[in-house]
C-alpha cells in the first residue's frame, strides 16, 4: 500500500493496541497475534504493537496496517517509546506501515533532543510514515513542523508537565484538529465506547484503544477498584 492508502484505510476507525510487558500474564507473541486477529474480526482498522517478535507474529496473522513501537529503557533518559535510531531501524526493517516515536520535550538517550533525533530519522527514512506520541500542544506543533506524518495524544498525562491531565484528553484532540494540518490519532485513557465516539467526533483521523480491550489484568483491576 502507498502511504495515502494506509491513511485512508485507518481513517475514522479503531486501531487496537495489542501489547503485553514481561511482567504481564499474556506476554507472548503468539497470544498477541491472536489478540490482533480477534481485533481484526471485531472490526479494527489497524493494530499498534510493541517489539519486533510481536509485530512479525501479528503481520503473519492479520493484514492490517501496524503502528510499530519498541519500548526500550535507557539509564540516561525517561523516553522509552522508540527512543533511538536503533529501534527505528528495527521497525523499518520488518515493514511497519507506521512507526511511532516519543515526541515529547524530554531529552533522549545520550542527551539528544527530539528535534535532533527526528531530523536524522527523516533524512534516513524519507518515505516512512511516522507518528508522534505527544503530551501537549507545543510538542504536536513541533512534531508537525519537523515532518511527522501523524500526531497522537498518546503521552498526555504521562510527562511531568502534564501529570494530572484528565484522560482522554479531548481538549488536546480538539486543539490539534483545529490548529494543525497533520492527521490526529486519539490515544490514551479511552475506556468505554462512548469515549471512543466522543474522540472520533472531535474530528481526529482515527483512535487507538489498548488496555480496555487487550489487557485483562488491568481490566479486572478496573472493575475490582470500584467495589473495594
Amino acid at each position: 500500500m502507498t502511504n495515502q492508502e494506509i491513511l485512508e484505510q485507518i481513517k475514522g476507525g479503531l486501531i487496537v493496541s495489542c501489547q503485553a510487558l514481561e511482567t504481564e500474564p499474556l506476554y507472548d507473541s503468539y497470544i498477541m497475534s491472536k489478540m490482533a486477529w480477534a481485533a481484526y474480526l471485531g472490526g479494527a482498522v489497524g493494530i499498534r504493537a510493541n517489539t519486533v517478535v510481536d509485530i512479525k507474529a501479528i503481520k503473519e496473522k492479520v493484514d492490517l496496517p501496524v503502528i510499530g513501537i519498541i519500548k526500550q529503557v535507557y539509564d540516561d533518559s525517561d523516553v522509552y517509546i522508540t527512543p533511538t535510531m536503533k529501534e527505528v531501524d528495527s521497525l523499518a526493517e520488518i515493514g511497519c506501515e507506521i512507526i511511532a516515536v516519543d515526541a515529547t520535550n524530554r531529552s533522549r538517550p545520550n542527551g539528544v533532543s527530539f528535534e535532533e533525533f527526528f531530523t536524522e530519522v527523516r533524512a534516513k527514512y524519507p518515505n516512512q510514515l511516522f507518528m508522534a506520541d505527544t503530551s501537549c500542544f507545543e510538542e504536536g506543533k513541533k512534531a508537525e513542523e519537523l515532518g511527522m506524518d501523524l500526531i497522537g495524544t498518546t503521552m498526555a498525562g504521562y510527562t511531568p508537565y502534564t501529570r494530572g491531565t484528565p484522560l482522554p484528553d479531548f481538549k488536546l484532540m480538539e486543539r490539534y484538529v483545529h490548529e494543525l494540518n497533520a492527521p490526529v490519532i486519539a490515544e490514551g485513557g479511552i475506556w468505554v465506547p462512548e469515549q471512543l465516539k466522543q474522540a472520533i467526533d472531535t474530528g481526529v483521523h482515527a483512535a487507538v484503544v489498548g488496555t480496555a480491550i487487550t489487557r485483562p489484568m488491568d481490566i479486572t483491576k478496573h472493575f475490582v477498584n470500584v467495589i473495594k
